[in-house]
């Protein structure tokens, strides 16, 4: 496998373990409860998603709205941060389906910045989710305050701002966009000997649709071209251990605790 353009983030440590939004399935996703409670589990890779707000704040939130969070109408990019840090990021979370045990706990959307001081020796994933107007520029601007630029990986499913960040910052690693995932698919069924890779990792589903796209073959494509294969969102045991099994580099999961206790209880079967 080649030598990542960063490997600063990618630390030698395989399999990684990503906390998907944190912990998302035990604290609020996105939140700084959420990234702690994954920090104290002893996970090393964060993920988180970024979109802008009209002053331009770049906050953490997956959803470009906060009703399924904070069970408030309002669209991020439309608000102020002081709107949007207004809201009880921890009002809708629930474990049980009838109590919310984080609803008025003072949890609140955060910024980026704040998510990087907070957690200066992660290495941190983050998704963009707004396309326009762009948050690149200002994002790569917090990163750089942060002094994390060796620390983070750069995704997202669309195509123009992962294009944007490998022009302004090309030692920053990313993932593959929808469309050049699709393309590393239909490059592996036709042994394409002349594809060659546009970023370091692969971060795909086990399966979409009625397509599986998480198999021994493509995770021995991805090696062969030198890239990394993550799966989104693992949160049972048995899965994590099958896909540990094939030979995958990462998994992200809402129950980051449980990749960790898959990945130490495997290490004590090979001593």
């Amino acid at each position: 496998m080649r030598e990542h353009p960063n490997i600063g983030f990618f630390t030698p440590a395989i399999p990684r373990a990503f906390g998907h939004r944190g912990s998302a399935g035990t604290h609020p996703e996105n939140t700084l409860e959420g990234f702690r409670a994954a920090a104290a589990l002893g996970i090393q890779y964060l993920d988180c998603d970024v979109h802008m707000t009209r002053d331009g704040e770049i906050v953490v939130s997956h959803d470009d709205h906060l009703e399924r969070t904070c069970g408030r109408a309002g669209v991020i990019r439309e608000m102020t941060y002081a709107e949007v840090a207004a809201a009880d990021a921890g009002r809708t979370f629930t474990l049980d389906g009838a109590t919310c045990p984080f609803r008025g706990k003072g949890i609140r959307v955060p910024r980026l910045a704040e998510v990087l001081a907070a957690f200066p020796n992660m290495r941190i994933e983050m998704e963009i989710k707004q396309v326009e107007p762009s948050v690149v520029a200002p994002m790569l601007d917090v990163i750089d305050r942060a002094g994390m630029r060796r620390s983070v990986l750069i995704a997202s499913e669309h195509q123009q701002p992962l294009d944007e960040v490998r022009r302004l910052a090309p030692e920053i690693p990313t993932n593959f966009s929808y469309l050049e995932s699709g393309m590393f698919i239909n490059a592996m069924g036709t042994r394409d000997a002349s594809y060659r890779p546009p970023a370091a990792a692969v971060q795909i589903p086990r399966s979409y649709e009625s397509w599986q796209l998480v198999t021994p073959e493509s995770i021995e494509f991805a090696h062969r071209v030198g890239v990394e294969m993550h799966v989104w969102t693992v949160n049972e045991e048995a899965e994590m251990s099958e896909l540990l099994d094939m030979g995958v580099d990462g998994l992200i999961s809402d129950y980051p605790g449980r990749v960790l206790e898959v990945i130490r209880k495997r290490a004590a079967l090979r001593r």
